[in-house]
């Protein structure tokens, strides 16, 4: 699908006339920031830093608002929970959890995020920030830990250590 107009002659046109053909107008896909880190952080800005395992852009799962699932989630691209998930989370990309959501279970991925609550073990390779209206009750393992004013958390705190044992 172009996202341009292409001039084109149409058959009994004037030889200086021309036709423009408009593109189809369904929408094919949405990016959305992934992180809350700046605004122009993107699903494909991140992509284009972190390989990911297929050859496309990372995509993000949504569990809306007004959701509640139970189970595992597995997989290598982002979730941003913002209903309520009972289970645990394993995923290599980033996992959001927006204000007003529930997580019970472990969350294991690279970046987490959380707004919401959260019930449960945090382990993110790279980072977990709690944000101002985030809780977390449990304890959580990182490389870098960035808590915000009003954020509450009741757990052990771990980051900043290489993850293969032994003092830096």
């Amino acid at each position: 699908m172009a996202l341009w107009k292409d001039p084109v002659k149409e058959p009994g046109m004037a030889s200086g006339d021309l036709a423009v053909a408009m593109p189809d107008p369904v929408v094919r896909s949405i990016e959305r920031p992934v992180s809350a880190t700046g605004p122009s952080t993107t699903a494909t800005d991140t992509a284009r830093r972190a390989p990911e395992r297929s050859s496309g852009p990372a995509k993000e799962s949504l569990i809306a608002a007004d959701v509640t699932i139970e189970g595992k989630i597995e997989g290598a691209g982002h979730i941003r929970i913002a209903g309520r998930f009972k289970g645990d989370v394993n995923v290599e990309g980033n996992v959001t959890v927006e204000q007003g959501a529930h997580v019970t279970g472990q969350i294991a991925s690279a970046t987490v995020i959380v707004s919401g609550e959260v019930h449960g073990n945090i382990h993110a390779s790279s980072r977990v920030e709690l944000l101002e209206t985030g809780v977390i009750n449990g304890d959580v393992k990182a490389a870098v830990l960035t808590v915000a004013a009003g954020s509450r958390m009741r757990g052990s705190a771990d980051f900043g250590w290489p993850e293969k044992g032994g003092a830096k």
